[in-house]
């Protein structure tokens, strides 16, 4: 597996080895060692699978009280995945960082806790699964503007044709990082 550090710092990029074939492919999707030698040490307590149409764009969302890692990879369609580093305190405080994931590419994306997440859909359907280092909790449920301008998130909506992205009643209403 190829491992790329990025900027803000803590964030992974995971590119498998996939080893193909006329009958298809097979890829390794996680290895506990991998996780180790990069740091990744929390465990993986919960793992989630969304549905998405394209356009459809979830987030920012994050857990205030008990901070998710979530380690994401999409096996069916494409996204532009964004993590934005919410840690107070830090020098990359408010920075993004987005990239495309898909079933062709097969990459996966670590977002550490301390950062907020969400993904536009590219595809006509987008499947995702990602790992989370913490349980969903109803009462832990944050929101940030997918389109905070102190953010700056450059959601490629014009390459899908868009614009304005599908929200759900609660992204429509999130407040500003600033807000929070």
């Amino acid at each position: 597996m190829d491992i790329e550090r990025l900027e803000p710092e803590g964030l992974t990029l995971l590119r498998p080895r996939v080893f193909g074939d006329v009958r298809g492919f097979f890829l390794e999707s996680f290895r506990q060692s991998v996780c180790d030698a990069i740091g990744m040490t929390l465990p993986f307590v919960q793992d989630n699978l969304s549905r998405s149409v394209r356009g459809t764009l979830r987030g920012l969302h994050f857990q205030p009280k008990s901070p998710q890692g979530k380690l994401i990879q999409v096996v069916r369609g494409a996204v532009f995945d964004v993590a934005v580093d919410i840690r107070v305190g830090s020098p990359t405080f408010r920075h993004w960082y987005g990239v495309e994931l898909s079933d062709e590419n097969h990459w996966q994306l670590y977002v550490p806790p301390g950062f907020a997440h969400g993904f536009l859909v590219l595809s006509e359907v987008a499947d995702l699964h990602y790992r989370c280092t913490d349980y969903y909790r109803p009462d832990d449920q944050g929101h940030i503007r997918w389109d905070d301008p102190d953010i700056g998130v450059a959601w490629p909506l014009e390459r899908i044709g868009l614009d304005a992205p599908l929200l759900s009643d609660k992204d429509a209403v999130a407040p500003f990082l600033a807000e929070l």
